[in-house]
């Protein structure tokens, strides 16, 4: 019997190790011969799980579309025993986790396909698993002795999916890797964003994104030190891997650029190898915090990005402009070559790796390194705003509390730029860099990032108290908090009579979802445009004032009300009197009642897919508010009275032909509201019948003309390689700007006077002549920080930002900045709010 038992453990084996497969077996098909769905993908991981004991799947979550998330686990099987402990172990040398590390294991994570149509990773990705964790790959299980391997295969499956579904419909049976043949232009949206059309590599430290928070929670529970975030770029751009390129933040730790050449020399002796090109230290840098290889470097990790040529564009495979066919087997072949290079060099300097990790924290937590120490922030100025900003500490891990009474403080004012002395209350935040997330904490914070080279690859400035508007300082010195921070207890409202009206506040985004939750139930809304005061309270313009005459009909009208008050901890004020102390009666024609507006985007070819998924995000996710999207290609076909909103986003040309503007303008002048966003005022400025110009007067637009062929003549005789960087000074790049709001006017409402702008366009207009300039530059000092180029920085001065022009019965709002960019820049949704439900009411 025992011998029987014995034969039949041995077949059990031998089947088990033949059950392990590899991708081509598993699938059917050869790497690179088409594009693996997301199910498929997923599928393959759950198969190597269930049949190998050193594999583990881990589900953090799910998209927009509802496909899941997940990590795959590979060690050694006697770290896969322990693998909790050294989890917990590792979060230790963060500091996190009390108590001293013993391990000397390093954490390895590998992301793919953050760009959904950069569709080599996922195939990639399955590749290289499975060569990590093959039974016969005796090299691999000397490397995951003392290294723990993490993947993520697919971070934005809906994007993948939305390619490859396309993809998979137009490919010829035959490869045809003719560029003009239709596989090759993808249509619009593409692939590369996820669902809401928001790029998940910008998305990081903001985690706007489901995808991007829930993934951001998981990561915490590992913290890794090596970070690989692997990418694709145009097809004729044969490899990209690190050593990154300037500009490095100042941030970066010697050894963080250390391994970074490591890894890039073993990689480059691999290429060569081959005799495949690259290249290093070149177009991309290390700057800003919300990218897949930045946010994890702010976090003590080496983050790296990977960049092989080809992108969604090649597909199976297209020709490049020296006529060789790229395939994908191909680009599979280079991504997956890279991935082996970095579990190898994590392999052999894991020691070193997770020394240092301890030293990133213990160093800097100790002993800051950037100029500016502690952060405060003002508690009781639009204290809606700073529940916001303190969230978002809270998804990056970061430690605050509260400042107590102090006086004769001294920092940077964020408001004007320049130093001042202050002093703090105990209601007042205190953020400072003497803790685990250090580096993290001044890099969020810091008014502008060094440059050691102004050409860079994305903005230059992001600090939080601009993007959340709140007052606050930058000091040089450390400030500890007084008190530990506990969130206060709100109080709910309760139904308490029949009062005339409930009173709301005006000045954050909860505001706005609180209003949108009142015009769904049916609930009609009114809005004060003069500030008032009534039984001894002051109220700004801007009030929202649910008044029971016009509501007597809505079924549990109290009940509602206060229930979506305390939904999003809103406290109401009640008035049973509509006769005011000073101001305008309840009843006033300049109490205006919010008629509930049908709004729509116009999206398709021509839009900026990016700005288009910012509104989208917006309407659906954060305000709960319905929304039509309109395709500009079938404009023509609708009707358009039914909208009382139409958004423009931003474009890359003129998505209204001729026939379409005109009806749009009709629209408008029926009554509509059009709201255009950055490139889409190229529609109208320096057009007939409207006030939108460039410049003020003819004077004025000869002389700009007459100077700008004067550098001409100068840059045309400049050295070819030298016309990148004088491209360079008519953009902007993140530049921040303080623009001073008309308090009087419905967009102003809430913003407190003044809104900072983030300006990423070099687009500059003229003040309006017959429209309102809602939001303007007036001089040169309402600069605060960021990259703007030399050429037109002076330029900004008297012009118009935010501004309402009328046509007919309606309006154009011009927004020559972006306020809802990437879904973070927090206080420019309250604008949008503003544009959307209040302007021409």
């Amino acid at each position: 019997m025992k011998k029987i038992y014995t034969l039949l453990f041995g077949l059990l084996m031998t089947w088990n190790v033949f059950a392990q497969q590899s991708p081509e077996a598993f699938l059917g098909y050869k790497m690179g011969e088409r594009f693996t769905p997301h199910h498929r993908v997923v599928a393959y991981f759950e198969h190597l799980a269930a049949t190998m004991p050193n594999v583990k799947l881990v589900y953090y979550g799910e998209t927009y579309e509802h496909r899941p998330l997940f990590i795959a686990i590979a060690s050694s099987e006697e770290n896969m025993r322990n693998l909790d402990n050294l989890r917990t172990d590792n979060l230790r040398r963060t500091g996190l986790v009390e108590g001293t590390p013993s391990t000397q294991v390093t954490f390895n994570w590998m992301q793919y396909n953050v760009h959904g149509n950069e569709a080599v990773g996922a195939e990639a990705a399955m590749m290289t698993f499975w060569q990590m964790v093959d039974p016969s790959n005796t090299t691999s299980k000397e490397w995951l002795k003392n290294q723990v391997l993490i993947m993520d295969p697919c971070a934005n499956p809906d994007g993948k999916d939305r390619y490859t579904m396309w993809y998979n419909q137009k490919q010829n049976n035959r490869l045809q890797p003719d560029p003009q043949s239709v596989e090759h232009f993808e249509p619009w949206p593409g692939g590369r964003p996820n669902h809401y059309m928001l790029d998940l590599n910008r998305d990081w430290a903001w985690q706007t994104q489901k995808e991007t928070e829930q993934r951001i929670k998981l990561y915490h529970d590992w913290m890794p030190h090596l970070f690989v975030d692997f990418h694709e770029q145009g097809i004729n751009d044969p490899f990209y891997f690190a050593p990154a390129a300037q500009p490095l933040h100042e941030q970066l730790s010697p050894f963080q650029l250390e391994f970074q050449t490591l890894y890039g020399k073993n990689t480059a002796a691999k290429f060569d190898a081959n005799g495949w090109f690259y290249f290093t230290k070149e177009r991309f840098d290390l700057l800003y915090p919300a990218y897949g290889d930045t946010w994890p470097t702010y976090n003590g990790a080496i983050g790296m990005t990977i960049e092989k040529g080809g992108s969604g564009r090649a597909g199976l495979g297209m020709l490049n402009a020296l006529g060789d066919t790229v395939t994908l087997a191909e680009r599979i072949a280079h991504t997956h070559v890279a991935g082996i290079s970095a579990v190898e060099m994590a392999a052999k300097h894991a020691q070193k790796l997770a020394d240092e990790f301890g030293n990133y924290f213990k160093n800097n937590s100790t002993n800051p390194r950037a100029k500016y120490k502690s952060f405060v922030i003002k508690g009781e100025q639009n204290p809606e705003r700073v529940k916001a900003l303190l969230n978002l500490l809270d998804k990056n891990g970061i430690q605050y509390g509260f400042a107590g009474n102090r006086s004769g403080l001294r920092g940077l004012d964020y408001s004007s730029g320049k130093s001042t002395t202050f002093s703090t209350t105990d209601k007042d935040i205190i953020v400072n860099a003497y803790q685990p997330k250090s580096v993290l904490t001044q890099v969020l914070f810091e008014p502008e990032a060094t440059l050691q080279d102004s050409i860079t690859y994305d903005i230059t400035s992001w600090a939080l108290p601009y993007s959340y508007g709140v007052q606050a300082y930058a000091l040089e010195t450390r400030l500890d908090a007084a008190k530990k921070y506990e969130k206060s207890a709100f109080t709910a409202n309760a139904v308490s009579g029949k009062p005339l009206a409930y009173l709301a506040p005006w000045n954050a985004t909860k505001h706005a979802k609180f209003l949108s939750a009142l015009l769904n139930e049916g609930i009609r809304v009114r809005f004060a445009e003069y500030a008032f005061e009534i039984e001894g309270k002051s109220y700004p313009a801007g009030t929202l004032i649910i008044h029971r005459n016009g509501n007597q009909y809505v079924a549990n009208y109290d009940q509602k009300v206060v229930d979506a008050a305390n939904k999003f901890e809103i406290s109401l004020n009640t008035s049973n009197s509509a006769f005011v102390d000073k101001g305008k009666d309840f009843g006033s024609p300049d109490v205006k009642a919010i008629v509930k507006p049908n709004v729509a985007i116009l999206g398709g070819n021509g839009t900026s897919s990016l700005n288009f998924g910012e509104l989208w995000y917006f309407f659906e996710q954060e305000l709960d508010y319905p929304v039509s999207i309109l395709e500009a290609d079938n404009l023509g076909r609708f009707d358009l009275s039914k909208y009382h909103v139409i958004l423009l986003p931003s474009s890359w040309g003129t998505y209204l032909n001729e026939n379409n503007m005109k009806k749009v303008m009709d629209w408008v002048r029926n009554g509509g509201k059009l709201i255009a966003i950055e490139n889409a005022l190229n529609a109208f400025a320096d057009k007939n019948g409207f006030d939108l110009s460039r410049y003020d007067t003819e004077e004025e637009k000869k002389a700009a003309e007459k100077e700008q062929k004067e550098i001409q003549n100068v840059e045309r005789l400049e050295p070819y390689q030298e016309r990148e960087r004088l491209a360079i000074s008519n953009t902007a790049a993140g530049a921040i700007y303080e623009v001073r709001m008309d308090e009087t006017h419905p967009l102003s409402y809430g913003m407190g006077g003044k809104f900072y702008t983030l300006k990423n366009n070099g687009s500059r207009f003229s003040y309006l002549t017959n429209g309102v300039n809602a939001g303007i530059i007036p001089g040169n000092d309402a600069y605060r920080f960021g990259y703007i180029g030399n050429k037109i920085k002076p330029k900004m001065a008297k012009s118009m930002v935010y501004g309402v022009e009328s046509q007919g019965r309606g309006q154009i709002v011009y927004m020559v900045d972006n306020p809802m960019f990437r879904s973070f820049w927090e206080s420019g949704k309250l604008l949008m709010a503003n544009a959307v439900f209040f302007v021409g009411q």
